[in-house]
């Protein structure tokens, strides 16, 4: 319960900052600017989970299978920084190529160096220790700091969309902070610290991390391949712009549930107690989709209320992502929670692979017949998000021989 409610302050805080944030950002940059700004969050998505590597559940798991031991716990933490720190030099790599070579990002080069500096320095933060020991009161504080640190950067020094740089760079000063209050955290009250390890530990930890890396990547077909789409193949960056602000109030929503299925992971490995899946799915689904019909109703009204004036079009694509908003909640708790809790958690990762591949095959039909556009990427998003949920679903009842023995027990 702990920390579920340190969830909640982190998200809520999150929640509340950003909405300071993101509606002064589209008026200070405009649709260009911000559309760049989308551009290249977009891009750092997947840069973010090539370092991560899974290892935020992976780390998650071994840790609360070792929470009492230090001298393990220190060899988890040494062999996950070294893997981050070699897949963070081949990113850079990948990156520089990257932008030689692709036309629309001849001029962007420094700007998403930049960008890539802070994401770099976001993954390399031990998160996994805190979640997996349950001690989320430091990761709370923590990214409260950093975010109150970011709102207050970007009101004094974003000033016009030349300032656009202030945005990586705030960020990338504030984690580099956070890094180093959380070694030297982990350092005191736990004693854990930097050891020796063999190569063979930290390729041992990324063969372990893969099958979740796998699953990570996929989901980024039908999220931040949007955005880049959009950009790639928009004269202007108005549509990546509009795209952006709406998936910024999606991706607050599913913010505001994945505390939940956070918490519920090391809770329901340990303890496989599927009553507590069904009771909380009973109780908030319906709240939830109540709101989803509110937003729906009043898209317009509302982009035009956080984003601006320019922003109301956006609402076409809000629309279009609202079934991802009722869907999540249960396709995040039947994902990994519930299927680790059932021994089945390879169907996890199955499931995003198999909507991801759908998600391509859906853009592919979109291109080729040329009904590619903010609204149907939209559209496929929550397709994609659909067909997760259901393949999930469909796997739990071809093994509910899992829970009935849980049930009897």
């Amino acid at each position: 319960m702990h920390n579920t409610i340190m969830l909640y302050i982190l998200t809520f805080s999150n929640y509340f900052l950003s909405l300071l944030v993101v509606p002064y950002e589209t008026r200070i940059l405009g649709t260009e600017a911000f559309g760049t700004l989308g551009a290249a969050t977009a891009v750092m998505v997947y840069f973010q989970l090539f370092i991560d590597f899974g290892f935020l559940l992976s780390g998650t798991q071994s840790v609360s299978m070792y929470r009492d031991d230090t001298s393990q716990l220190s060899r988890i933490f040494t062999s996950i920084t070294y893997g981050k720190l070699i897949l963070t030099g081949i990113s850079g790599v990948i990156l520089v190529i990257l932008c030689k070579l692709i036309p629309a990002w001849h001029g962007r080069l420094v700007f998403y160096l930049l960008f890539f500096l802070s994401t770099a320095l976001n993954s390399l933060l031990p998160d996994y220790l805190y979640r997996g020991m349950e001690k989320m009161s430091a990761i709370t504080v923590r990214t409260v700091c950093i975010k109150l640190f970011f709102t207050l950067g970007i009101f004094l020094f974003l000033k016009s969309p030349a300032d656009l740089w202030m945005v990586p760079a705030i960020t990338a000063v504030g984690n580099l902070a956070a890094i180093l209050l959380s070694y030297a955290d982990l350092k005191k009250r736990f004693g854990i610290r930097f050891c020796a390890v063999r190569l063979s530990d930290i390729t041992s930890r990324m063969r372990e991390s893969s099958v979740f890396f796998y699953s990570r990547i996929a989901t980024t077909a039908y999220s931040a391949l949007n955005t880049v789409i959009l950009d790639l193949i928009s004269s202007t960056g108005a549509p990546t712009s509009l795209y952006t602000s709406a998936d910024k109030l999606i991706a607050t929503g599913k913010s505001a549930l994945s505390p939940i299925s956070d918490s519920l992971f090391p809770y329901m490995v340990k303890h496989r107690d599927f009553r507590l899946v069904r009771n909380v799915l009973l109780i908030l689904e319906p709240l939830i989709m109540v709101f989803c019909v509110c937003c729906f109703i009043w898209a317009e009204p509302l982009c035009t209320l956080i984003f601006g004036a320019d922003f109301a079009p956006a609402g076409q694509v809000l629309r279009a992502m609202l079934p991802v908003g009722i869907v999540i909640l249960p396709s995040y708790i039947l994902g990994f929670p519930m299927m680790s809790a059932m021994g089945i958690s390879e169907h996890a990762n199955y499931s995003v692979v198999f909507g991801s591949v759908m998600h391509v095959i859906n853009l592919a039909i979109l291109f080729f017949t040329g009904n590619i556009n903010m609204v149907t990427l939209g559209i496929s998003v929550s397709v994609a998000e659909t067909l997760i949920l259901a393949y999930r679903i469909i796997a739990i009842w071809l093994h509910r021989d899992a829970l009935r023995k849980e049930a009897s027990s």
